[in-house]
């Protein structure tokens, strides 16, 4: 069996945990990174085992190229799984988010992932040519990809499509035995969730919501100090490319009981929780 696997967003946080759990387990790992200089320290750190690829996930051209390059090394024989967690998070009041803001979070959690996957789909086994078990893919979504939180809309925007759009995909490719598995961490020990500060920005720190918006950024900063290390996602990872019979969404988060109770209470009661926790009663 192909131990293969092709790992975005590599460099930092979820991705550079990911690479390390597959690594210490012998896998091949071909990660992609944005710059040379994340390219050498990571094939410093992880060795011969680990290939990297350069690309941004909104660059369709070098997504392809990069595919190609894969296609090469794996010598007709199928990629045994494709980690799709290259991500980004652009915090702010839906109100006030300017437009691009909006465009660049949906362009990289969505169409950089479906760029993704349309260009290493062939080599998970959907062209009949590579050999082998078709492989898998796994999305990495959030906890947010099933329940929105004020001053996160277009990060939450961004991982409700993605949960959609792995049900979809994950229906389209049994034809092919390739299948989709989506991993939903909570709060994690990565830097994605440094752009908290531009809440400080004097579009949302000026008026009603300011003392709401503080609040959010301990939320944030608490989270980067208790989260979950990145190689408990890893592990979520590897499991879900190994098990026979991966369940089709895995929630990973060190608050269970708050995540059940999010999910499960009625709506609105969970909106007065939240107003009550941020200060968003009307006065």
């Amino acid at each position: 069996m192909s131990t293969n696997v092709v790992v975005t967003g590599a460099s930092t946080g979820i991705g550079w945990g990911t690479v390390k759990v597959l690594r210490a387990r012998g896998f091949h790992v071909f990660g992609s990174v944005r710059s040379e200089g994340d390219a050498a320290r990571l094939s410093e750190e992880f060795g011969a085992g680990f290939t990297p690829l350069l690309f941004d996930v909104t660059d369709r051209a070098a997504v392809f190229g990069a595919s190609e390059q894969v296609r090469a090394a794996l010598g007709g024989e199928a990629l045994m799984g494709l980690v799709n967690n290259a991500g980004i998070a652009v915090p702010g009041l839906l109100l006030a988010m300017r437009p691009d803001e909006v465009e660049r979070q949906l362009a990289v959690n969505v169409m950089g992932t479906l760029n993704v996957t349309q260009a290493f789909a062939p080599l998970l086994g959907v062209d009949p040519d590579f050999a082998g078990r078709p492989g898998r893919i796994v999305m990495m979504s959030s906890v947010g990809g099933t329940s929105a939180t004020p001053f996160l809309g277009a990060y939450n925007t961004s991982k409700f499509a993605l949960e959609g759009m792995s049900e979809a995909l994950r229906r389209e490719l049994m034809r092919y035995g390739v299948d989709v598995v989506v991993i939903a961490p909570g709060t994690v020990k990565t830097p994605i969730w440094s752009k908290a500060e531009t809440l400080k920005e004097p579009r949302y720190a000026q008026g009603s919501y300011a003392g709401a918006l503080e609040k959010m950024r301990e939320l944030v900063r608490d989270s980067a100090v208790n989260g979950l290390p990145p190689e408990a996602i890893g592990k979520a990872v590897f499991e879900a490319l190994t098990a026979a019979r991966p369940p089709v969404r895995r929630v990973v988060t060190p608050t269970p009981v708050q995540h059940f109770l999010t999910n499960h209470l009625p709506k609105r009661t969970v909106d007065r929780m939240i107003a009550k926790m941020l200060g968003l009663k009307r006065g």
